[in-house]
């Protein structure tokens, strides 16, 4: 699991207030560090699948397939 992945595990188990204080964290340490933001370009098709196909990615079968990686 990548740091990235195992963030965003961490972030779907918070309150929604304690998301609202890792957003202002995230809000300061960009301004501390003069992070821009990048526009990502993510399709509709992909954000509408995200949560159908969630299911099959948070298996432990899949955490096992792709820990290499």
């Amino acid at each position: 699991m990548t740091k990235i992945d195992s963030i965003i595990k961490e972030l779907r188990m918070l309150t929604p207030y304690a998301l609202k204080e890792v957003a202002d964290y995230i809000g300061y340490g960009k301004h501390k560090y003069k992070i821009k933001d990048v526009p990502i370009k993510v399709s509709t098709t992909s954000l509408v699948s995200e949560k159908s196909l969630a299911k099959d990615w948070l298996r432990p079968e899949e955490e096992e397939a792709w820990k290499e990686l």
